[in-house]
């Protein structure tokens, strides 16, 4: 990025949209590793602005709910996406670059909805072991972190899709999966039938991470009027990121990792990010949060020399 815009973070500690707790703790360690000195040691102007939360009487949410849907915690997840996207729009509506701290991927639904509203033709690139293309029908677990893809595609659960009210908020031809290794049957036909552009682990081992970055960036940078980078800790192979819920073997590499984020960095396209799903409570003396902050550091401009 040639010039960067004052970075506004904003914590989101929700880990209710996973099958594991402990990713709600995410934001915390990934501020404590050093990520807004780090940035302010580049010259970039970086600020927190808080915490989305839910509120303390929904805290405890009632197992009761869990166990007869298969959407769990829907209620909280609406209630955390809605307050999500109002302040993702109104970073946005200051000129500035959100910058959201996860948590479990179900937060994309309300960043993705809060961005909508400023942008004709949102691109999304979705860096992820996972699709996250699910809905209600098609997921094996019920956990919304796996349907959040599919909820700014305009499938789901009305209170999900209808956050903001637009809909859909992005359009399958402005999405680009990354890393992609570990699909659900009807994620895959979904991403067929939609004409989803998909470069698995096989297109990376195949072509290399330059190859496919530089594919990715032409693709949707020449469709769009901004881009938004999801990048889930996942999509590394668990040896380089342990600390995450839903690992799976063959992931991306750390330079392989990095590249993708350098060569984004230096195409200059990405106008919002989020890193999510890292859980402290299966990190390795915190080597994901650090990570994290590292990649983070990558996208918005550090470089080796």
């Amino acid at each position: 990025m040639s010039t960067v815009p004052t970075i506004s973070a904003i914590s989101v500690p929700f880990d209710l949209g996973a099958g594991r707790r402990g990713a709600s703790k995410g934001p915390k360690t990934i501020l404590q590793a050093g990520l807004l000195r780090g940035l302010q040691q580049m010259g970039i102007t970086a600020e927190h602005t808080g915490e989305i939360r839910l509120p303390d009487d929904q805290a405890a949410p009632l197992a009761a709910e869990v166990n007869h849907t298969n959407l769990k915690y829907l209620a909280e997840v609406v209630e955390v996406n809605t307050r999500l996207a109002k302040e993702v729009s109104r970073v946005v509506q200051q000129g500035h670059f959100p910058l959201i701290l996860g948590g479990d991927h179900s937060i994309a639904i309300g960043t993705i909805a809060g961005l909508s509203e400023h942008y004709t033709n949102l691109g999304v690139i979705w860096i992820d072991a996972h699709s996250d293309l699910n809905t209600a029908e098609t997921s094996p677990s019920g956990n919304i972190h796996g349907m959040s893809l599919a909820v700014s595609l305009g499938m789901g659960h009305p209170l999900l899709t209808e956050i903001q009210h637009k809909q859909p908020k992005i359009k399958p031809e402005n999405i680009v999966l990354i890393g992609s290794r570990s699909l659900d049957e009807g994620e895959k036909k979904l991403i067929r039938s939609l004409g989803i552009k998909c470069f698995t682990m096989y297109d990376i081992d195949r072509k290399g991470m330059a190859h496919v970055m530089q594919e990715a960036i032409d693709y949707i940078s020449a469709k769009t009027d901004g881009v938004h980078l999801s990048y889930d800790v996942d999509s590394l192979d668990p040896l380089e990121a342990p600390g995450t819920g839903t690992t799976v073997k063959g992931g991306l590499h750390f330079r392989e990792a990095h590249l993708a984020v350098e060569m984004l960095a230096e195409a200059g396209i990405v106008t919002s990010a989020e890193f999510v799903e890292v859980n402290p409570l299966l990190d390795d003396n915190n080597k994901t949060s650090h990570l994290a902050v590292g990649l983070i550091s990558s996208l918005l401009g550090k470089q080796i020399l």
